[in-house]
């Protein structure tokens, strides 16, 4: 089976909300394609959130600048209504880019450790904030269409502590109580296709820092020594077996240690070394015993190696489970199949490993949340592969997955797809409904 993607029509939208659309989407490129070239670290989307501001209030909102660092808070009201809230995150990653694309990114940074890196947007955040600045200038091109009021967050820093410091920032009480929380992720499934479950849809996520001690000394008398760079290595390894032999096969979990940093001189023992460590957990009690088992493991291999001092292990980040609600997903089920054609919408079959801090704004407000991934690879690169056989086997090695160097949605029509899923899901709580004419 060869996968295409639904065919939008040009001439005559799919709702009230969409009417003009097609004639937006140049600017909406070209504002994706500026994005994509010029991406910014968490916390430091100081162009990204001036942009997204300055075109808000071209568009008539009411927007407010600083939230959380670097957040922006879109208000339009437009009458009596439910308060939709609807989500973009903002950020870029520490990886040098490698698509070949004419708006390739040559960004380089410094991190918060001080260190000089490449950036790009590899996990598609532009795609992200093009969309919805896309869905921002419809709703207030439509407001004769619809009632209520929309709340569009540009978040800072996702998975980094963004939706918790727009949270801790007096988010709740600054802006109008969403009724409905709603979010999106281009993934790297075909562009196109949207999925989704109610109930849990992406894991818990835990980040920690580890510095190990040990004592330096010259490469020539390792017995004088004690090798920090050995002992990383060795719980590197151990950590392996954490999810291998203390999670059931019936469960989930994942740890990865994405840095280790040691020395600077091939014959020198350094004093110490450093690790960052991440843990996805998809239930409480596994999340519990796999923290547990990482610590054991750091502190045991220390201590057999005979290091001076007591590892220092420190959480960076923690949120929970993203929990979709069953209700409002089946609603935004059903409002993305009539926008884009049944059998593009999939339910998932079980809770991905990925996360998200999207699910702090529902959490914090105490209101339903429902969070979707929308396709945005080249159908080419699926070609012969039923998508339904994504939802068992996973992407195909030819595919670039999110966090890859040659990780980039294909515009067209993954743009006008974003637009028109974020205006379908919003529009089952935005009223009145109005006939297509």
């Amino acid at each position: 089976m060869t996968t295409t993607a639904p065919r939008l029509p040009s001439t005559r939208p799919v709702g009230p909300l969409l009417a003009g659309l097609t004639d937006r989407l140049p600017a909406l490129r070209a504002l994706y394609e500026d994005l994509h070239a010029h991406p910014e670290l968490s916390f430091q989307e100081f162009r990204t959130a001036g942009i997204a501001a300055a075109l808000l209030r071209e568009q008539g909102w009411e927007v407010t600048e600083g939230v959380g660092g670097t957040g922006v808070v879109g208000v339009l009201a437009n009458g009596e209504g439910p308060v939709v809230l609807l989500r973009a995150d903002m950020d870029a990653l520490p990886v040098r880019e490698e698509t070949g694309l004419p708006y390739a990114s040559t960004t380089t940074a410094t991190d918060p450790d001080g260190n000089e890196v490449p950036v790009m947007h590899a996990c598609g955040h532009d795609m992200h904030v093009a969309c919805l600045l896309g869905a921002t200038a419809q709703l207030a091109a439509t407001r004769a269409r619809w009632r209520g009021t929309v709340v569009a967050v540009f978040q800072p820093a996702e998975e980094v502590g963004g939706a918790p410091a727009m949270i801790e920032d007096g988010f709740a009480d600054r802006f109008p109580r969403a009724d409905i929380c709603l979010g999106q992720h281009v993934a790297a499934a075909p562009v196109g296709f949207v999925g989704t479950r109610p109930g849990p849809l992406m894991a818990a996520s835990d980040s920690l820092k580890v510095r190990l001690f040990g004592r330096g000394g010259h490469g020539s008398m390792p017995e004088t020594a004690v090798d920090p760079v050995v002992m990383a290595a060795a719980i590197v390894m151990r950590l392996q077996t954490v999810v291998a032999r203390e999670v059931a096969a019936a469960q989930t979990a994942v740890v990865t240690v994405g840095s280790l940093h040691a020395g600077t001189k091939e014959n020198i023992i350094p004093d110490t070394a450093d690790l960052r460590i991440n843990i996805r957990s998809t239930t409480p009690s596994v999340r519990e015993r796999v923290l547990r088992a990482v610590e054991r493991i750091i502190r045991a291999e220390a201590a057999a190696s005979g290091a001076p001092k007591d590892p220092e292990i420190v959480p960076l980040t923690s949120f929970p489970v993203t929990v979709n609600d069953h209700d409002a997903t089946r609603a935004v089920h059903t409002a993305l199949s009539a926008a884009l054609g049944e059998g593009h919408v999939f339910t998932l079959p079980s809770t991905l490993t990925g996360s998200e801090d999207f699910g702090t704004f529902g959490t914090a407000l105490d209101v339903p949340s429902v969070f979707w991934h929308f396709g945005g690879a080249d159908p080419a690169l699926y070609r012969d592969i039923d998508p339904a056989d994504l939802l068992e086997n996973g992407l195909p090695d030819t595919v670039p997955a999110n966090h890859s160097p040659h990780f980039a949605p294909v515009p067209d029509p993954t743009l006008e797809i974003g637009v028109t899923a974020l205006l379908a899901a919003a529009a089952h709580w935005l009223g009145p409904e109005a006939d297509d004419e």
